[in-house]
């Protein structure tokens, strides 16, 4: 008959440490998300909140510590439906395992919406959406950051007007999942990577439409704080007409949809060279009635001139040469006035001409005669047709890399 090992003695507090050293151990222990029925809600007056989750045949302890929460919220309410994320631990005194949250998400329609007021409000307490703190956008923008879904219709409808409307523009791309658990981190990562992008003259984040429950990561505390937080002027569309999301509140400007955004980023060309044509005949109008002014007021002194000569002869040397003078003087001064303002004129139609971005070395590539807006749609041995200010030339792509 096999002897059967003598078990190892250990005191109640070895047991309860030995229990603890696993849940330390465990990654997944350490950082979890449990869902729940939120139940037993206390508030103690130290700040904590203590409360029970609830599950289909069992419940977990729960406590959220004020010096362990970046916030302690007040909206829970018994009957909430919530993810509690946080580490299991145990609570030796009472020889059970509980739940130590660090942050709590409503799941249910009633706790979302007491949830987002709560934010909102401490938010704005704290002036995040004040008017004073808006940015106006870049008249012509040359870089500009999009982020959302690489893979969603928001991003296809942003180069479509972008195409359309504004093709020297660069668009960089900043990806970011946009639905779901993962949205807000996602979100907020990649807004963060905003400031590491040279040259940046604006950026929006944008996602396709949905139900407003979808729009839920945009209510979050880190992506508001991030738009907010964004070192360009941000504009936000995220494809819902009726409900502003507080991301909406804290953005420098906000359009219901994804290409409405794009609409307020990229002016329009066609409009740009309306305006073109619209100062240049404003130019030209200037400088007409400088000369045709000149021009009466050298009409009107020789006339005045002539009268003087005829009225008598005395003094008609002097008097000649008198008005000769004020005549040269005159006509000089108004031929300055009209050098000056037309070298204003063509300082500003130099200003306003495309083929001034060419000129500090900018290109327009296309490819089968369409406008290339991503290094993504090159391939190699790509034929391509490169445009400069003084003419064209042909390539072919070797390598290409997306930044």
């Amino acid at each position: 008959m096999a002897t059967r090992a003598t078990p190892k003695t250990l005191t109640v507090d070895e047991v309860s440490a030995l229990i603890a050293s696993f849940f330390l151990r465990d990654p997944v222990m350490q950082s979890v998300g449990v869902r729940g029925e939120l139940s037993e809600l206390k508030r103690h007056s130290s700040g904590h909140v203590y409360f029970t989750l609830l599950g289909a045949e069992s419940r977990i302890s729960c406590a959220l510590f004020k010096n362990y929460a970046s916030y302690v919220p007040k909206w829970p309410q018994n009957g909430d439906e919530v993810l509690a994320e946080g580490a299991v631990t145990v609570y030796a005194p009472r020889g059970a395992y509980q739940l130590v949250v660090r942050r709590l998400i409503p799941l249910g329609k009633g706790a979302a919406d007491r949830a987002r007021l709560e934010l909102m409000a401490r938010l704005e307490a704290e002036g995040l959406f004040s008017p004073a703190l808006k940015r106006p956008l870049p008249a012509y923008p040359e870089r500009v950051a999009v982020v959302t879904s690489t893979t969603g219709a928001a991003l296809r409808d942003v180069l479509a007007v972008a195409s359309r409307r504004l093709p020297s523009c660069e668009i960089v791309i900043i990806p970011a999942v946009v639905q779901g658990y993962e949205a807000p981190e996602s979100i907020a990562s990649a807004l963060a990577r905003l400031g590491m992008v040279r040259g940046l003259d604006c950026a929006m984040l944008v996602r396709g439409g949905g139900s407003r429950d979808d729009l839920s990561p945009f209510d979050d505390e880190r992506v508001v704080r991030g738009v907010r937080s964004s070192p360009v002027p941000i504009v936000t569309g995220v494809g819902h007409e009726i409900d502003e999301t507080l991301a909406d509140l804290a953005a420098d400007q906000y359009a219901p949809t994804p290409s409405a955004a794009a609409e307020r980023v990229f002016p329009d060309r066609r409009a740009l060279l309306r305006l073109l044509d619209h100062r240049s005949a404003s130019a030209r109008s200037a400088l007409e009635l400088v000369l045709s002014r000149s021009q009466r007021s050298i009409d009107s002194m020789l006339s005045r001139a002539a009268r003087s000569v005829e009225r008598g002869m005395s003094g008609a040397d002097s008097t000649l040469r008198l008005f000769s003078t004020k005549l040269v003087s005159s006509a000089d001064r108004a031929m300055s006035v009209a050098r000056e303002r037309l070298a204003e004129c063509a300082a500003s139609l130099d200003g306003l001409s495309p083929l001034r971005a060419m000129g500090r070395g900018y290109i327009m590539c296309e490819k089968d005669g369409v406008p290339v807006l991503s290094a993504a749609e090159l391939r190699e041995r790509d034929m391509l047709r490169l445009r400069f200010k003084d003419g064209e030339a042909g390539a072919s792509v070797t390598s290409s890399r997306v930044m």
